[in-house]
């Protein structure tokens, strides 16, 4: 049968369907074109609300314009609101995100006309190379899955469940298949990255020091660290960070708020001054290290007067990418029970808050003007040129080179979210 799938969402769920892109391809042939397809498989997103309306109006336009298709949903949403997918694709064959590994089971039964739904936490372990796509020139590295936290907005935690680490010597070899195969850059995942190994006991700073000392020209980029689970390791992550060269040098620590009160309400389990450490020693450590951060918005409990305090801490610590979200209740958070703020505040507060990330994110790029930079060159950009990524994972467009390689690039003007450059 001919199978066509969507993923959405984060870098972890698109890791999630090559998984299943491979898997599938044992027993059915993968198609690009959603025409050509006999089932459809969505694997969904639902971090947020406009996501969640997004998913619910794929899935209606699937089941309007392609009747005679066999739908199967997956991702997170078969987790976290089960009840709410039951009434838009409550025939249709479901998979949640532990579940993958029986793709081509759901498959064929929904072939067979039934109807299943395989939902459910399981230990299974996503890390290895039997079951990824190798064929490609960045590769996602899934370390683990779930989180040991319970933050009060969050319902990826309901969906990815408890914490289940995957064994170092199986992350290194599935990073050895990649590199071998011509693998440039290595995108180290997971719900909380500085959590791993917390069940296991392993130590992220071991994973971390045995994938850069991996042979071959590469780099590998670390995704988010949780500052709950960072800070019982700082020095042994920084060091890692440091004295490898292969690593970028680029964290992304989410903090939320700059109001202490609020961190607290929303069980984040740091303080502002331990956040504030963190950013000051890797930086001391590593001066031209790039940090990207999250805000949310909005929470129900955020005063006038907490929303000056994240305006204030965003000046001071000045990020390179600040990701920002506007609160909105997921299914299953804690946090639902709050009321919500007024929007027309909220409006005028994400309208102020973007200002500010314009303003840092620009400020933090200029200062890349004049400099030379060695960058790896990963892709086409969208208007033109290649895109590359500096030392520390700087997003730069440039012209006349060549995709895979590492140039030396001069800079030429910083633009708010890139760099321009010319090739030395």
């Amino acid at each position: 049968m001919k199978v066509y799938l969507e993923s959405y969402g984060c870098t972890f769920n698109q890791a999630d369907g090559q998984i299943m892109t491979t898997l599938l391809s044992d027993e059915h042939e993968l198609v690009d074109n959603i025409d050509d397809a006999d089932v459809v498989i969505l694997n969904t997103c639902y971090v947020k609300l406009p996501t969640e309306q997004k998913m619910i109006t794929r899935i209606n336009k699937i089941k309007t314009e392609f009747p005679d298709k066999k739908l199967i949903v997956g991702g997170c949403m078969v987790e976290v609101d089960p009840i709410r997918l039951n009434k838009f694709a409550g025939d249709a064959c479901w998979i949640g995100p532990h579940k993958i590994d029986k793709i081509n089971e759901v498959v064929n039964k929904s072939i067979n006309g039934e109807v299943v739904h395989e939902c459910g936490k399981t230990s299974l372990i996503k890390a290895g190379t039997h079951n990824k796509d190798f064929n490609s020139l960045t590769h996602i590295l899934q370390i683990s899955e779930g989180c040991n936290g319970s933050c009060t907005f969050c319902c990826t935690r309901i969906a990815r469940g408890h914490l289940v680490s995957y064994p170092i010597e199986t992350i290194v070899d599935e990073a050895k298949m990649a590199i071998s195969q011509g693998c440039k850059e290595l995108q180290v995942t997971a719900q909380d990255s500085a959590c791993f190994g917390l069940d296991s006991g392993e130590s992220f700073s071991e994973l971390l020091n045995k994938l850069a000392s991996i042979e071959g020209d590469f780099r590998i980029r670390v995704g988010m660290m949780h500052p709950k689970s960072l800070k019982g390791q700082l020095d042994e992550v920084i060091s890692a960070f440091k004295n490898n060269e292969k690593i970028y040098n680029f964290v992304h620590i989410p903090v939320q708020t700059g109001s202490s009160k609020v961190l607290e309400e929303m069980n984040r389990l740091h303080g502002l001054d331990e956040y504030y450490d963190m950013i000051n020693q890797f930086r001391s450590e590593i001066p031209d290290l790039s940090i990207a951060t999250d805000i949310i918005v909005g929470y129900p409990t955020e005063t006038d007067d907490d929303f000056e305090k994240t305006i204030d801490m965003l000046y001071e610590v000045k990020p390179d990418i600040i990701h920002i979200s506007k609160y909105m209740h997921r299914p299953g958070a804690k946090s639902n029970t709050l009321p919500e703020i007024d929007h027309k505040v909220m409006k005028e507060r994400s309208h102020r808050i973007n200002e500010v990330k314009t303003d840092v994110m620009l400020e933090n790029n200029k200062k890349y003007e004049g400099t030379v930079q060695k960058v790896l060159i990963t892709g086409k950009g969208s208007s033109g040129g290649f895109v590359g990524y500096t030392n520390s994972y700087k997003n730069v467009i440039v012209d006349d080179v060549q995709i895979g390689s590492f140039v030396d690039v001069k800079i030429t003007e910083g633009k708010r979210t890139y760099l321009k450059a010319e090739k030395i």
